[in-house]
């Protein structure tokens, strides 16, 4: 929502600039002009890019629109969905979350939490973390560098399309430049019409490089930096998880593990120490 109040606010203050300094509207829509820039830039995107990361993109755009997932609630399902599984760890032994990190989307505990267990990306990084464990494939020395490595992945996947989208930022001023000088062409084939008519061509051809920069620096530019953002929220949600179940492994208690771990998140959705025990409370009462 925020960023549709974003684009109203530009576009609403480009306007009303430019009406109060006495221009009329209707000379800024020109249609072929934004097929040709529009059309351009999308070529140009879809030329760089792979496929995955064209779906990544529209992915990330529909969430750049929504918001972050990654909330002060999310966090508290997060540590209420990691201490009822670690408690069932510290109760039945690891072997005891074998059937919940093999089906998570069957297992009495995540399906309790419907936040984490309805994002597949989180539910597959947990499950992936403690599976080493359960099947003691991996000791707790290996863990760090299991998750680092997975890390690494999210991490450079998520840059893929953002970094495309800032290069189609970075070309939109161009391909404005483009539309103008077409603009231009036309109305050299026109020289001999009126002034008015020149005039009128020649503003159309303007207003290509106007909506090329206003495109990149208004709406696209700021789309990407917010994607990167989103994405800082993303791994620092997976690295809390990282967290979490590497201290247990190293023999923390669950509350202890999980304590050590909040610690590191952003005090934007950290909760407070006494939060974090009524978390735990919450659990030991179902």
């Amino acid at each position: 929502m925020i960023v549709i109040v974003g684009c109203i606010v530009v576009v609403g203050a480009v306007l009303a600039g430019f009406t109060w300094a006495g221009g009329h509207i209707g000379a800024l829509i020109h249609p072929s002009e934004i097929v040709t820039i529009g059309g351009a830039s999308l070529g140009a995107l879809i030329v760089m890019s792979p496929k995955k990361v064209l779906i990544d993109l529209m992915k990330g755009i529909m969430q750049a629109i929504k918001g972050s997932p990654f909330s002060k609630a999310m966090y508290g399902d997060l540590f209420r969905l990691m201490y009822d599984l670690l408690r069932t760890a510290r109760r039945e032994g690891l072997l005891g979350l074998e059937v919940h990190v093999a089906h998570p989307h069957e297992s009495s505990i995540f399906t309790k939490y419907p936040r984490v267990a309805n994002n597949h990306h989180v539910c597959d990084f947990i499950c992936s973390g403690l599976t080493p464990l359960v099947e003691g494939t991996a000791r707790k020395e290996q863990l760090p560098a299991l998750f680092a490595a997975d890390l690494k992945v999210i991490e450079e996947e998520h840059h893929l399309p953002t970094h495309a989208l800032s290069k189609t930022a970075d070309g939109l001023p161009g391909f404005g430049i483009v539309a103008a000088v077409l603009g231009i062409v036309i109305t050299m084939g026109h020289i001999d019409g009126p002034p008015a008519e020149i005039g009128h061509k020649v503003g159309a051809a303007l207003v290509g490089t106007f909506l090329g920069i206003l495109m990149s620096y208004g709406f696209v530019a700021p789309l990407a930096a917010r994607m990167e953002l989103l994405g800082l929220a993303e791994i620092a949600f997976f690295r809390t998880i990282a967290t979490i179940i590497t201290g247990f492994a190293n023999d923390l208690p669950p509350k202890v593990a999980i304590d050590q771990a909040r610690r590191g998140v952003a005090s934007e959705n950290r909760p407070s120490r006494e939060e974090l025990e009524t978390m735990f409370q919450e659990v030991d009462a179902t």
